[in-house]
């Protein structure tokens, strides 16, 4: 059994918050009081000065397990995701092989659970991700997949799009859409526009995006498939989302820390590390990622947690992958960026890092109730971070060494406490 006592909790599901203490036993929680006593035996965390939230929830990672274990594998990103105050996660299926079977979801399944987290998977939309075959999606969801992706590889073939989408909506389970239509991209990453002139190359121009979230959202309200528009990164994709709510409760869309936090100019400053796919946009662009996020209109943030390794990252700009960390810095970027700017208030940023995540993929997870799930972290709201020393094997970030606001000080799963500092 475990006490957490004197710190002030906050349920972004129910609104409910004040000061009170939480009894977990095993991997429930058995109650929330005030001042409650602990049962004999019972290990008991001083809270004082801290918030109680509910565990985080990322709905977009890469563990690159299997196929690229120097970049991470299934334990260390599950060990950056503890740090970092998250206690739920899903992974993408774009490894090596793909997770387009039954042997390799069985696999990462089983890696994730001998982790302290909780670890779901995704599995792929079609075929080895060559956007030609579906693949066995009523096998794959009856074997645990939490929903299909290709995230990594946009899906160009709109009839195999809509059919994906008429098995989804079957399976109540959601699709998630990496929107970037390769046959108007000159040089991936990189923004067409100050970026890319910057650069002298052709770059990635907003309309590779907003063609493929127009056509998806339009198939998705035919279809009724519970869809994810991931990693939004353009005010015409915020806007068309917002539309595409306003006719059906199934459309769903992702902001990234790194979209709401940077702009395109960063590549001058930080190079490789500001090369992500979709790129950073304009200073207008990330103004209405935030409007987006405030109105509801996005209604998750997710990290897209993408490991390269430093000689990877290294090589010029238009040779190095696309990608950066994020697990360790999110929470801290979101209270640095959106919160403390005045933006969303503290409740409004944890339902979008947890409460929203959880319930599109209808997982067990994100809130603080008698009998819900003893995943919580414990967050020193004014503490100062600066990132650096990573629990991920990775250190590909533009954020390391900047100094932001919000410290995760303990991390509890099961009832266990998988991550810990001191107060």
């Amino acid at each position: 059994m475990l006490l957490i006592k004197n710190g002030y909790m906050m349920d972004p599901k129910s609104g409910k918050d004040g000061n009170y203490d939480i009894l977990t036993e095993k991997d429930r929680i058995q109650r929330i009081g005030k001042s409650l006593v602990p049962p004999a035996g019972c290990k008991v965390i001083d809270a004082e000065g801290l918030l109680v939230a509910p565990g985080l929830v990322d709905v977009h990672v890469h563990f690159r397990e299997p196929g690229f274990p120097e970049k991470e594998d299934i334990t260390t990103g599950a060990a950056a995701a503890a740090r970092g105050g998250y206690t739920t996660v899903v992974m993408m299926a774009n490894t090596k092989p793909a997770v387009d079977n039954s042997e390799t979801l069985h696999y990462v399944l089983k890696r994730g659970k001998e982790t302290g987290i909780h670890v779901y998977a995704c599995a792929n939309v079609t075929m080895g991700m060559e956007g030609k075959e579906l693949t066995p999606m009523k096998e794959l969801a009856a074997l645990g997949a939490a929903g299909f992706t290709d995230d990594g590889v946009p899906l160009l073939d709109e009839a195999l799009v809509r059919k994906a989408m008429e098995e989804a909506a079957a399976l109540d389970l959601p699709v998630s859409f990496h929107e970037e239509d390769p046959r108007l991209i000159s040089e991936n990453g990189i923004n067409r526009g100050e970026a890319s002139r910057l650069l002298g190359i052709g770059g990635s121009p907003r309309e590779a995006e907003i063609t493929l979230v127009e056509r998806d959202l339009k198939m998705a309200l035919e279809t009724g498939a519970s869809i994810n528009i991931q990693h939004i990164s353009t005010a015409e994709s915020v806007e068309l989302v917002r539309r595409a709510r306003e006719k059906g409760t199934n459309i769903h869309a992702e902001a990234t820390p790194h979209h709401f936090t940077l702009t395109e100019t960063a590549v001058a400053e930080y190079g490789s590390m500001a090369k992500m796919n979709p790129p950073l946009r304009t200073e207008a662009d990330r103004m209405e990622i935030i409007k987006g996020l405030v109105d509801g209109t996005i209604d998750m943030i997710a990290t897209d947690h993408a490991p390269h390794t430093a000689e990877e990252k290294a090589k010029p700009i238009t040779q190095a992958p696309s990608g950066i960390i994020g697990l360790e810095t999110a929470l801290a970027l979101g209270i640095t960026e959106l919160v403390d700017k005045g933006y969303l208030t503290m409740c409004q940023l944890l339902r979008l890092m947890s409460t929203n995540p959880a319930a599109l993929y209808h997982l067990d997870a994100g809130y603080l109730e008698e009998g819900g799930p003893a995943d919580l972290v414990l967050i020193d709201t004014y503490g100062t971070v600066v990132p650096g020393g990573y629990a991920s094997k990775a250190c590909n970030s533009p954020f390391t060494g900047w100094k932001l606001k919000g410290r995760v000080v303990k991390t509890i799963a099961s009832g266990v406490e998988v991550y810990g500092t001191r107060k």
